[in-house]
């Protein structure tokens, strides 16, 4: 069993701010655990994954570990310290950016104007295996091109084109034309502005660019753009049988 904490560190643990805070929301009977209200910060709250809880009327359930899905919309910055754009974190909720003092952090980075599955988690480990490149874990995207795109552009992609701060040649792991004006890229390793990059070295240019699926995991037709919710177990397996 695991062991229980009290309520303002099961509070605490998940982002409801300091202790003093957290402490105070219980006072204020400002929390419930399984419908009950309950005012006293040291009573047992289970830290139970699923736990469900109210905060000031708003359901949680406990998470000892983030894990989390984002369809990520243009114009965010997948960074805390955002140049021009507003962050991405501002897409979550308070607690979740709050959360192991904002540990929470985006698994890999999208640039502002490329839209689509975004991961984000406080698990180093977890992050470490996605975006690691001798995992292989693969990530999809659908390229929408400036100019036609061409069996020629394709094989060079397949192939590797070499990028200028590399001699060393990258390729798709996987490439194929899903229209005149769109092609869909698999790749394993991560690089600044690396699709741009590569379609450019094969001749054309990126109109519009969108991460459809990391791994085995796609990103779900019902999660709306700016639209997060919790990675289930069935979606950890499908990410854990990728690396």
């Amino acid at each position: 069993m695991p062991r229980a904490f009290t309520l303002e560190q099961l509070l605490f643990s998940q982002g409801f701010g300091t202790r003093k805070r957290c402490r105070i929301l219980v006072l204020n009977g400002a929390v419930t655990i399984a419908g009950a209200e309950v005012d006293d910060p040291e009573a047992a709250a289970p830290n139970t994954p699923g736990t469900v809880f109210t905060v000031e009327g708003e359901t949680w359930h406990y998470h000892p570990v983030a894990y989390l899905m984002l369809n990520k919309p243009a114009g965010y910055e997948c960074s805390q310290k955002p140049k021009s754009h507003p962050p991405v974190y501002d897409l979550l909720p308070v607690p979740l950016r709050e959360r192991n003092k904002g540990s929470v952090q985006a698994v890999g980075r999208l640039d502002q104007d490329t839209t689509g599955l975004l991961l984000l988690s406080d698990d180093g480990k977890f992050i470490h295996r996605m975006t690691s490149p001798k995992h292989e874990v693969g990530k999809v995207y659908e390229v929408t091109t400036a100019e036609p795109v061409t069996s020629a552009q394709v094989a060079r992609l397949l192939a590797g084109v070499v990028l200028g701060d590399d001699p060393d040649p990258v390729a798709a792991s996987a490439c194929m034309a899903t229209s005149e004006y769109s092609l869909s890229l698999t790749l394993t390793s991560g690089k600044y502005h690396q699709v741009k990059r590569m379609l450019a070295a094969a001749g054309n240019h990126v109109k519009a660019l969108h991460r459809s699926r990391i791994g085995q995991l796609s990103l779900p037709a019902d999660l709306r753009e700016g639209e997060w919710r919790w990675l289930s177990a069935d979606d950890l397996k499908k990410l854990d049988q990728a690396a």
